[in-house]
């Protein structure tokens, strides 16, 4: 079975999704570790009320790379994490460190392009169809292989608050579905290609 992290900064909505789908028998892995870089992230307080370990590290990889191995953690899950990894903790987990991203990248990602920022933009351009995106992390910010992405119209929205609530619940069904897939060795690197297979 493998071990995993989930990396939060805020509410922890996602991180309860894959609680919730791991306690239904979806998931085959173990949620061994939630770390956040806030210590007010209520994500924090989800995990304790699960029995799952919580750690708070600001700005220092160097560390939650020492801390992940020390658990035999296998790969990493960000679930509303909004600081930028380094390289140094990207290159210690290659291809094994997954992000939900809410929009359909390559649309509306990149610096700067995170929460409500990224619904906003969605609603100023205009945009009909928005969606989330589960992607592996690399050294470009929103750029590594995608894994899986689900649309949904928003032509009847006209607040990024409706936005950002519909996709939203895209993202509780698609991230777990995504850890199961991976804990299930069901996700391999083709080509440079994320491939469910």
């Amino acid at each position: 079975m493998l071990k995993f992290a989930v990396f939060v900064s805020g509410g922890g909505t996602d991180l309860q999704s894959i609680i919730d789908a791991k306690n239904e028998g979806k998931i085959n892995g173990e949620i061994a570790l939630v770390l956040s870089n806030r210590q007010k992230a209520y994500g924090l307080q989800r995990a304790k009320d699960a029995g799952i370990e919580t750690a708070v590290v600001k700005k220092d990889d160097a560390l939650i790379v020492k801390m992940l191995k020390e658990r035999n953690i296998d790969f990493i899950v960000l679930a509303g994490y909004l600081a930028i990894l380094t390289d140094e903790l990207i290159d210690a987990y290659p291809n094994k460190i997954m992000n939900i991203h809410p929009s359909l990248i390559p649309s509306f990602c990149g610096p700067g392009m995170y929460g409500m920022h990224v619904h906003e933009a969605v609603l100023q351009r205009g945009a009909k169809v928005s969606g989330a995106t589960v992607h592996f992390v690399s050294n470009i910010v929103d750029g590594g292989p995608i894994i899986k992405q689900v649309a949904c119209d928003i032509s009847d929205l006209d607040t990024a608050d409706d936005i950002q609530k519909r996709v939203l619940e895209i993202e509780h069904k698609l991230l777990p579905e995504v850890v199961g897939l991976y804990c299930d060795n069901k996700i391999k690197i083709i080509d440079g290609k994320a491939k469910v297979i």
